[in-house]
């Protein structure tokens, strides 16, 4: 008498590893009628979530063509297969893989730019909230604000990285029309979906740890004093430039946000 969850946990394997022999409980009229079965279940399901992949990491794909990054991605669903039903965060640890995968070693920027590709999905599926309105800001004295903590939309997502990458995904985000990559610097992109669409943006110098900090609850001048230690060119006016215009700002207030 098979248990249940001993059938499941065998199944969920071999649907993982076609080195395993396909559970005996999986019947069909013959054995072999119920093992090729299974493997077409098995490929089936190994094709939906490279998709789903391809999908979610598309100038990802373009950068190294679609047969390398197929092959990738099937042996990322090999690693690492679903956890759960809904595959809204399916890819999370994705960039992660791509990092220690040794045939895109060459390509160093690869999982950067696989990073900001997630950080647009979540952007994409996070919850709605309307930003405040720029003369509601703009009412407030420049003393005041230096003083308040900042509400950032909760799409707001950002990427550091030691390579361009919002210039590399600009690109190659449009297929068939590839641009030039003008200056190799480092880039740090700021993703949000403050209304319908997903946009980036390029942080200045510094302002990675200026908007971690507003995130965390400090004080505009606490954020300022944090992007200034980790970067001698922090500009302060250019990161309030790209925030306010980026209208990803939902409250102000003086006291720790809830």
């Amino acid at each position: 008498m098979y248990q249940l969850a001993d059938v499941q946990s065998a199944f969920a394997e071999a649907v993982r590893d076609a080195s395993l022999r396909v559970p005996l409980p999986v019947a069909g009229a013959t054995r072999h009628t119920a093992d090729r079965r299974f493997a077409v279940y098995r490929n089936n399901i190994t094709v939906s979530l490279v998709s789903a992949l391809a999908e979610r990491f598309p100038v990802v794909q373009r950068l190294v063509g679609e047969e390398f990054f197929r092959a990738m991605a099937r042996a990322y669903v090999m690693q690492e297969p679903p956890r759960s039903p809904v595959l809204l965060h399916y890819g999370a640890t994705f960039p992660a893989f791509v990092d220690g995968f040794a045939p895109a070693a060459a390509i160093a920027y690869l999982a950067d730019v696989a990073r900001l590709e997630f950080a647009r999905g979540r952007a994409f599926h996070a919850a709605d909230a309307d930003p405040l309105p720029e003369q509601d800001i703009a009412a407030v004295p420049a003393a005041e604000l230096a003083a308040m903590r900042v509400v950032l939309h909760p799409s707001v997502s950002v990427v550091a990285s030691r390579h361009p990458i919002v210039s590399i995904w600009e690109a190659h985000r449009d297929p068939g029309a590839i641009a030039p990559v003008q200056a190799w610097a480092a880039e740090t992109a700021l993703v949000a979906r403050p209304f319908l669409t997903v946009e980036v943006w390029r942080l200045p110098s510094g302002g990675s740890q200026f908007l971690t900090a507003l995130a965390r609850g400090l004080t505009i001048v606490e954020a300022a004093e944090a992007g200034g230690s980790a970067a001698g060119a922090f500009d302060l006016a250019a990161t309030l430039t790209v925030l306010l215009g980026a209208r990803i700002v939902t409250a102000l207030g003086a006291s720790q946000p809830s």
